[in-house]
């Protein structure tokens, strides 16, 4: 399994009208630059997702409301900042599926991320 897998259906289809800035197949990290919009689905890079979950915080921060798929690894720096950001985390009790990967589950386990939009006062 590579970086670029796309989200199972039946997690998808909870999101059919999220802003999606990070879309499956596409390689280039526009999404990091561009404002998004409230709400938003992310299915981030496995390998480094660092940069997009600091980027979901600072859209947070925005006011936009952020859903990420992300595998669980409370021993890295992207987590702790999740948590100090007040993430309200959702565990899967099962390991995940990936498109284009039914017949084998994923070697790690996953869990849906949310970031309540919170706009800073001026």
């Amino acid at each position: 399994m590579n970086d670029d897998v796309a989200t199972p259906d039946w997690i998808m289809n909870h999101f059919v009208n999220h802003y999606d800035p990070c879309p499956y197949k596409n390689n280039n990290p526009v999404g990091l630059i561009e404002n998004w919009k409230s709400p938003t689905y992310v299915n981030p890079p496995y390998s480094k997702p660092l940069k997009w979950v600091e980027k979901a915080i600072l859209e947070s921060r925005k006011g936009v409301d952020v859903v990420m798929l992300l595998r669980v690894d409370p021993s890295t720096k992207w987590y702790k900042l999740l948590i100090e950001n007040k993430a309200h985390i959702c565990y899967f009790n099962e390991r995940v599926r990936f498109k284009g990967y039914e017949d084998k589950s994923s070697n790690f386990a996953t869990m849906l991320v949310f970031l309540e939009g919170t706009k800073l006062k001026q």
